[in-house]
């Protein structure tokens, strides 16, 4: 894949990887600079943070039909020494501070070795909400 195929997919993001990239911007998250669309021969990955080899993907449905495809893919990444985040579409829109916590929590470990194998997609992402205390509230 090309820098011409890179310029059109930046050019055309999905919702969820244009919301996604609201939180990855400008150093938002940890200090650590990412990169989109970023060609990484023979792949385009969605997002990527050279510093700390962590690539973030954002799938859509289509790849439910082609999760062979996706896992040879993140092994050869891995090979490479990158470490890779899948999250669903729905779960980026749903749940954003949830995935973007995520990915806080991947580029502070970065210290860890990357992982055998890819993290399984479809794993719902939790948020616990612990409640606060009402002030009004009478006692």
């Amino acid at each position: 894949m090309d820098t011409k195929s890179a310029r059109q997919l930046r050019n055309n993001p999905t919702d969820a990887e244009r919301r996604l990239w609201q939180k990855l911007q400008r150093r938002q998250i940890a200090a650590a600079k990412f990169r989109r669309q970023q060609p990484i021969s023979p792949f385009i990955v969605d997002f990527v943070c050279f510093e700390h080899r962590l690539i973030v993907e954002v799938d859509g449905g289509q790849h439910a039909q082609q999760v062979p495809y996706d896992e040879k893919r993140s092994r050869w990444l891995e090979a490479q020494g990158y470490r890779v985040l899948r999250f669903w579409n729905n779960d980026v829109l749903a749940n954003t501070e949830a995935v973007a916590q995520s990915i806080l929590e991947a580029v502070d470990g970065v210290s860890d070795p990357p992982p055998q194998s890819s993290p399984a997609r479809g794993e719902e992402v939790c948020v616990v909400l612990t409640p606060t205390e009402n002030p009004e509230e009478p006692e």
